[in-house]
């Protein structure tokens, strides 16, 4: 006879966005590339996840965000087990989460509004609609005198704020960062760190993949750590100045 899960389980499910059940994941016939992980991501969080090259850190992303499946193991993501969605049902759902990808993946030939609003008029919204929304989210992140530049003539820290910018446009609930400080230099790290942490005040989850390991030490926030594809025990970390206040 079947079991109605309790009530502190359904509120557990209720506020986790991201859970992993022995989740393991390889690339074709290849090595496995992630092994057994478990964990969850309560609903407003901050994680980092770290460790070495080739740990594994972009593929847990790649899952997260539906663009990879798993080899084993269930990926839950909203509540919703992703093994029993269906290809249509895909684009729905990662409206509800915003990337910022390692190489920002930027188009060149548009403007930064545009890019910034790329997701917007994809989504087939009018651009009288989101207009003034673009430019005070743009405004934000520090680029409301940029809004006209093409991304060859913007400054590296400035093209990966736009690309945060177009990641949160549509009100993510979840938003998902490979290496965004890995280009800029450790003040603009600095601030790019602080726009995730004021997205995370406003209530989005958010997951930053790093092997930043300064910045994961000044900023008091948990981690996942990887090592040959599993979670590993934390080094000792350095003594935390605050960055995130």
């Amino acid at each position: 006879m079947s079991r109605k899960p309790s009530a502190a389980a359904a509120s557990d499910a209720a506020d986790e966005i991201v859970r992993f059940d022995g989740v393991s994941m390889r690339y074709g016939r290849g090595p496995e590339v992630l092994s057994d992980l478990n964990f969850s991501l309560p609903r407003g969080s901050f994680h980092f996840v770290t460790g070495p090259s080739g740990a594994g850190k972009s593929s847990l992303l790649k899952l997260v965000y539906l663009a990879a499946r798993p080899s084993s193991g269930a990926v839950h993501l909203f509540g919703e087990d992703t093994r029993s969605l269906k290809s249509s049902q895909l684009p729905k759902l990662r409206q509800r989460i915003g990337v910022v990808f390692q190489d920002l993946l930027l188009l060149d030939h548009l403007s930064a509004f545009e890019n910034a609003a790329l997701p917007l008029r994809i989504a087939g919204h009018k651009a009288a609609e989101y207009r003034n929304d673009v430019a005070e989210l743009l405004a934000w992140v520090g680029l409301g005198k940029r809004m006209n530049a093409l991304p060859p003539t913007l400054a590296g820290g400035e093209k990966q704020r736009l690309a945060i910018a177009r990641a949160v446009v549509n009100r993510p609930e979840i938003l998902l960062a490979d290496e965004p400080t890995g280009n800029v230099d450790h003040e603009m790290a600095l601030r790019i760190f602080r726009l995730f942490v004021e997205l995370n005040r406003l209530g989005t989850t958010v997951v930053i993949a790093t092997h930043d390991q300064d910045l994961v030490a000044r900023s008091n926030k948990p981690v996942l750590n990887l090592e040959g594809g599993r979670i590993a025990a934390l080094p000792p970390l350095g003594p935390k100045t605050g960055a995130d206040g």
